[in-house]
């Protein structure tokens, strides 16, 4: 989960979305013009998008170092919320919890590629179901983004040896129709066509 330092406290809110760039006279958003290193507290906060990728338990294969997504959840997740049940308090309570700073973002290759901070530290946009860009905090689950449905328990459920059956590769993966940093045009039916009216013989 992402975090500044230890110091910093818990948001209550986050910033307004800010409107599109391309709008002439719109203001820029904070994400587009300043870095990841140079963000407040709040606006750091607010990247994260909700999906809860990052809560999943991983495997570290020992003798290569590569890292493995499971379907398994911190004990602290909310599954259908996808939020932590205690934010404050997490790193006290799972040790190996990572917090996430911009000098992390930068060396951990294990985070989704999705990732509002891994795409921003890559020069990217926010797509279009980031709640920064939709005003929404539901797009990240209509988009299939986030674990919601897709969870198979909490680690306390589980285990060792039984997370290895566990090992999945979609929080890896974009979704169908999730890329682009634009809202989605909707699908809209043709107008039928007026058909020749029927004279009589």
């Amino acid at each position: 989960m992402p975090d500044r330092a230890p110091s910093d406290p818990v948001p209550t809110a986050v910033p307004d979305v800010a409107p599109d760039a391309g709008t002439p006279g719109a203001a820029v958003p904070f994400w587009r013009a300043k870095s990841l290193a140079h963000m407040n507290p709040t606006e750091w906060e607010s990247l994260c998008d909700g999906c809860g990728r990052c809560c999943l338990v991983k495997l570290e294969d020992e003798d290569s170092g590569d890292i493995a997504y499971t379907d398994v959840v911190c004990r602290l997740f909310e599954t259908h919320s996808c939020h932590c049940s205690d934010y404050p308090n997490r790193q006290e309570q799972v040790s190996d919890c990572v917090r996430l700073t911009p000098e992390a973002v930068a060396e951990l290759s294990w985070l989704p590629p999705t990732c509002a901070y891994r795409l921003l530290d890559e020069g990217k946009d926010l797509p279009w179901w980031h709640p920064l860009v939709s005003g929404s905090a539901e797009t990240v689950h209509e988009a299939g983004i986030s674990v919601r449905g897709k969870v198979a328990g909490g680690e306390q459920m589980f285990g060792l040896f039984e997370l290895v059956d566990h090992v999945v590769s979609w929080p890896l993966r974009w979704p169908k129709g999730s890329r682009g940093t634009g809202l989605p045009a909707r699908r809209t039916r043709a107008a039928p066509r007026p058909r020749k009216p029927l004279t009589g013989a």
